[in-house]
């Protein structure tokens, strides 16, 4: 391809909203460009790496036994309403009737279709398992669509779901999906970490995200110094926070006047925060209901929300207003794990589950109890703490801290969720019916797009990986309308597309040299070959992008070098 006869409309100015390194420089080279909130075009250099991750996702899931199928992107909502995941999805479901009030949705992902794809059409436990995926346009209706690619509303998704007639059988697919993926992000030249995840909407007992690494990313996750363990911090794990546990003493009401924090109670009762216990107030929305739930943790301990949400099984939690707490009959600030109105729900973070003297709040004003024994009450514990830096990891003695990744990746055993709610069923081997066991795996192919540059560029703009740059070559003619230049930068050209190496020829007549060097450093492609001054020499000069370091080669061994580089 020649530059003068391709669309690149690359800028000097970014969108002012553009925060993100990928979000400025996809715009300012001409790879995408804005139509509306969260939904972009792809300009010709962004489809082209779009197409390039896209065929590596395609034939690392056709290596692993996957059949590659289109689902329509427009779904009846009746499949929806069948899951239950019409009213459960909110707003981020768009949803629309055509002319004759026909209710659709734009999918967001497509468990339903492909359950309604399978079902009555595979019947029996001899034709399983099966992996279907397709790699398609989604819509979310993003409440606020941001950050150029990494959170729009319209976006390209590899969606694949499998089918499985034993839990045994989805575990084994779910391990093969596991090593697919890492194929694909090592294929990308990707540093990436698995992590463990919090399975959301989408549902299923066990996921595990893949993380592109980098600072902008808005995941946090926990990762272990000394093995290879890793969660989002919405599921991470740590080993217990124990200290010796106290001598168990008789409850007491103390009177502690104007102590509502844990820092104020300890400090005014002489006791170590670790021996307390702190009530955190919310309101759980369910689909048709709304219901005020406290959670108790340690002290020293925060709650890690979408835990919370989990354990009640709610779809959102917000902060109790003082309205909430005077309907529930709640004293904030004193609220304990005693004499709780009878109809409100309770749940403990298992940390607390064998701890005998501690300190809560009497739920009377300006009180608080001491000598509080939790293994004699009656309570529902569940892991509900936002695991700290420096915590313990859970599988072995490491420490672990927080860095920040960019989903690209996520993998769900989903098990029969959906297949129950679709009475999608097959014959199992005693001729009984099951409910399919199902997985489910994604990959956000347009959000790796943006991915790659958040993880490589500079000041000057994007540095490609080898796999997914536009074009491996930038021939660069410094003065275009010198033929001797532009005859030695079409015999380069031509020699690196003979090699099978994807090459642009910049034979811009129009252009100077530096705003032709401006734009290979913005664009990001691998390697430049400059055609100048040193022509006269019999020498050409080859420049590194990630390095920007330049080496001088007569002209007749340019190719070879290159070759070299790039192998």
């Amino acid at each position: 391809m020649k530059f003068s006869r391709m669309f690149i409309p690359t800028t000097k100015e970014a969108p002012k909203d553009a925060t993100l390194a990928s979000h400025q420089f996809l715009v300012r080279g001409g790879f995408i460009n804005q139509t509306g909130a969260g939904i972009y075009n792809f300009m010709p250099l962004g489809k082209i790496v779009l197409d390039k991750i896209k065929a590596i996702v395609k034939e690392e899931m056709d290596n692993a036994g996957a059949n590659e199928l289109l689902m329509s992107f427009v779904t009846p909502l009746e499949l929806w309403d069948q899951s239950g995941r019409s009213t459960q999805m909110g707003p981020e479901l768009l949803k629309f009737k055509d002319r004759k009030g026909a209710g659709f949705v734009l999918s967001p992902t497509n468990e339903e279709t492909v359950v309604d794809i399978v079902k009555n059409r595979i019947t029996s436990y001899k034709d399983l398992p099966i992996n279907l995926y397709h790699i398609n346009t989604k819509f979310r209706d993003e409440a606020r669509p941001r950050f150029g690619l990494m959170r729009g509303r319209e976006f390209l998704m590899k969606d694949g779901y499998s089918f499985h007639s034993s839990h045994e059988d989805l575990v084994r697919e779910f391990n093969l999906m596991e090593k697919t993926y890492k194929k694909i992000y090592e294929r990308l030249g990707l540093e990436f970490r698995i992590v463990e995840a919090d399975s959301g909407a989408i549902g299923g007992s066990g996921s595990k995200e893949f993380m592109v690494l980098a600072n902008s990313g808005e995941d946090t996750i926990a990762v272990c110094d000394s093995c290879d363990y890793g969660a989002n911090v919405e599921a991470a794990k740590r080993k217990p926070n124990k200290k010796e546990s106290l001598q168990t003493k008789q409850i007491e009401k103390v009177h502690t006047p104007n102590c509502k924090t844990i820092d104020e109670v300890s400090s005014f009762l002489n006791v170590d925060p670790y021996y307390s216990i702190k009530a955190v107030i919310k309101k759980a929305l369910y689909e048709d209901s709304s219901e005020v739930v406290v959670f108790f943790v340690r002290g020293t301990d925060e709650l890690e929300e979408t835990k919370a949400c989990n354990a009640v099984e709610a779809l959102e939690l917000l902060d109790a207003t003082p309205e909430d707490l005077q309907s529930a009959n709640l004293v904030g600030g004193y609220c304990g794990v005693i004499d709780l109105p009878k109809d409100i729900k309770v749940v403990v973070d298992s940390e607390l589950k064998d701890d005998n003297n501690v300190v809560c709040g009497a739920n009377e004003e300006e009180y608080h109890l001491t000598g509080v024994d939790l293994t004699s009450l009656e309570l529902t514990f569940k892991d509900l703490i936002l695991v700290q830096e420096g915590d313990n990891c859970p599988h072995c003695d490491g420490k672990l801290s927080y860095t920040k990744g960019i989903e690209a990746g996520h993998i769900f055993q989903l098990g029969t969720k959906y297949s129950s709610a679709m009475n999608a069923t097959f014959l199992d081997a005693n001729g009984k019916a099951q409910p399919f066991i199902m997985g489910c795996y994604g990959i956000g192919v347009s959000r790796l797009v943006a991915a790659v540059i958040e993880q490589n560029h500079d000041e000057k703009g994007c540095i490609w990986t080898k796999s997914t740059a536009p074009f491996m070559v930038d021939v660069i003619v410094s003065n275009a309308k010198k033929d001797d230049e532009l005859e030695v930068g079409e015999k380069i050209y031509n020699e690196l597309k003979n090699n099978q190496i994807e090459a642009i020829l910049d034979d811009r007549k129009n252009a100077r040299f530096g705003f032709k060097m401006g734009d290979f450093e913005l664009i990001g492609f691998p390697y430049a070959v400059v055609i100048g001054k040193k022509l006269k020499d019999g020498m050409v000069e080859i420049v590194n992008r990630k390095t920007l370091e330049k080496t001088d080669v007569l002209i007749d061994e340019v190719v070879a070098e290159l070759i070299k580089l790039i192998k």
